[in-house]
């Protein structure tokens, strides 16, 4: 396996957190032995892995319900990945905070139904202690974030890319988590994701079909400037929930960000590009800000304001920011729609 020096690095010498973004169990093996202490998945990876290796997932596969259709079909194939990457992790939680977890996403096709989530959220988390909920970060999606945060339940808000996002599910965990020790419930893990890469991916279509006043060069640092401005908050405001860089596109969405106490799910794409990283780069970087004259040229686009301002969306309009609704599509077409066809 190769090994991964500054993924090595980073995990061993820094509070950051490294989570392995495959479900793909080779992939994950490797992921380990360079430091990954979790994994992320979602309806798109559920998928990926039961396709591209059926021979590993042939029995999990036999095991479902052969009666059963829709969104339960579909549950009980995440149940069957994430049930056993969750097992196969559990012993890391050991090793302290963030470390054994795994995440199963509720269904993208119902995110303004908080109801729907609530309950198969509580599902997912009778599979193991160790499974993470994902939901999106949807006015819904915040409802149900905190009353699983109150139930006691590993959460984690996705589909999100805005600090107003993200800023609002911090104060969602704090609230469920109060709530949770008044009842003698032990708080769970949370977690609360800024997809930086997809970030950018908005905001290049954005930048090129308006003539915005910036460049490539300017683009590629959206999400890192959203994600920097957020953890900068967060730890103003004492938040219990951390921030996840996830989607990431280049190494810079990790180099950048070392040293921070986030949870990282980094791709196997993305880990081989860290293998660039020369042993002398190998630093704490969060507390480096981004450019400021990259953030006023980008400041020319309304939707970057929307996403860099802790301000700049309103909690009803989480729903209908273009990455948001972009994103949800791809994990209904591209995941949980194909895992009903399976």
């Amino acid at each position: 396996m190769a090994e991964n020096k500054f993924l090595r690095w980073m995990t061993q010498n820094t509070q950051s957190v490294y989570w392995h973004d495959s479900a793909v169990i080779s992939e994950l093996d490797e992921a380990i032995s360079n430091g990954a202490r979790g994994v992320t998945t979602n309806p798109f990876l559920v998928n990926s892995t039961l396709r591209s290796t059926p021979e590993f997932w042939a029995d999990t596969v036999a095991a479902v319900d052969k009666s059963l259709t829709g969104d339960a079909k579909v549950e009980a194939l995440i149940h069957g990945v994430t049930g056993y990457i969750a097992d196969k992790l559990a012993p890391f939680q050991a090793e302290g905070f963030g470390k054994g977890y795994c995440c199963a996403q509720t269904s993208p096709a119902r995110p303004g139904q908080a109801e729907y989530m609530i309950e198969q959220a509580k599902k997912y988390a009778s599979w193991a202690p160790n499974i993470v909920i994902k939901m999106p970060a949807t006015k819904a999606g915040l409802k149900a974030y905190e009353e699983c945060a109150a139930l006691g339940l590993n959460v984690a808000a996705t589909v999100s890319f805005t600090v107003p996002q993200v800023l609002a599910f911090g104060e969602a965990f704090q609230k469920g988590a109060e709530r949770a020790k008044a009842n003698g419930i032990k708080p769970g893990l949370g977690i609360a994701v800024l997809m930086v890469g997809r970030t950018d991916d908005y905001l290049r279509d954005v930048m090129q079909d308006t003539d915005a006043d910036c460049g490539e060069e300017d683009v590629i640092w959206a999400g890192l400037a959203c994600i920097k401005r957020a953890y900068e908050i967060f730890q103003e405001r004492g938040y219990e929930c951390v921030l996840m860089p996830a989607g990431c596109r280049g190494g810079h969405h990790i180099t950048e960000l070392a040293g921070a106490k986030m949870i990282m799910s980094i791709a196997p794409k993305i880990s081989k590009l860290l293998l660039d990283v020369k042993e002398d780069e190998f630093e704490e970087k969060i507390q480096n800000p981004v450019d400021p004259a990259k953030i006023r040229r980008l400041q020319s686009m309304p939707e970057f304001v929307k996403a860099y301002e802790p301000n700049g969306l309103s909690v009803d309009e989480f729903i209908g920011y273009g990455a948001t609704n972009r994103t949800l599509t791809q994990f209904v077409e591209c995941g949980w729609s194909p895992l009903a066809a399976l």
